[in-house]
């Protein structure tokens, strides 16, 4: 009887809640920033922020947020688009592959014309390099692209505006993240998602 109520107590002891770990003071600095909001608040599984970690670490780790959100975007768009039926008109070469013969997916990639893989790879080359950075040094923010030359009315939006348009920018690159993710996943799992169809 005393083996079986021990191993009771030890197995309810392993639910029992533990002592949580104290915050390090780098974590703290930066819980108040931008993007740490609800339902999560200060997010960081990973622990990139852990131990000495300054400003310029953590801009560094936001820029590149921001950037993999963007793409994300792209990515999941182009996917939802062309798994709608909607292509580009004309051919993709001289040969007279046209676009809307290119499959979906990570069928794609090996469909494209060597040249075509070719060019994208240098196109995205050109705009990390000269385009997709703050050229200027004018950028309000991480991630602020505008270089002096696109503006689309955000000079006249008041402080309160522009945090909450970035905190939503954030959201949904957080969210096209996961979302092309799980698409690339289902697609290798095979089967239908909704709205995507047939993967």
């Amino acid at each position: 009887k005393f083996v079986i109520a021990a191993t009771l107590a030890a197995s309810a002891a392993a639910f029992a809640p533990s002592k949580v770990a104290q915050t390090s003071t780098a974590i703290k600095a930066f819980e108040d920033e931008l993007g740490a909001q609800p339902p999560l608040g200060f997010f960081d599984p990973l622990g990139l922020l852990n131990g000495d970690v300054d400003q310029e670490r953590f801009d560094r780790l936001r820029y590149v947020e921001i950037k993999h959100g963007r793409i994300s975007q792209l990515a999941f768009l182009g996917q939802i688009t062309t798994r709608a039926g909607v292509y580009l008109p004309g051919d993709i070469d001289t040969a007279g592959t046209s676009f809307d013969s290119i499959p979906n997916g990570w069928a794609a990639v090996s469909a494209i014309p060597q040249a075509g893989l070719l060019q994208i790879i240098a196109f995205v080359g050109a705009l990390e390099l000269a385009v997709m950075k703050d050229v200027t040094g004018e950028g309000e923010f991480v991630g602020d692209f505008r270089n002096g030359a696109l503006d689309f009315g955000w000079d006249t939006f008041d402080e309160e505006t522009k945090l909450s348009k970035r905190a939503i920018e954030l959201n949904n690159g957080r969210a096209a993240m996961m979302g092309i993710l799980g698409l690339m996943v289902h697609e290798q799992l095979g089967g239908s998602v909704p709205i995507v169809g047939e993967l």
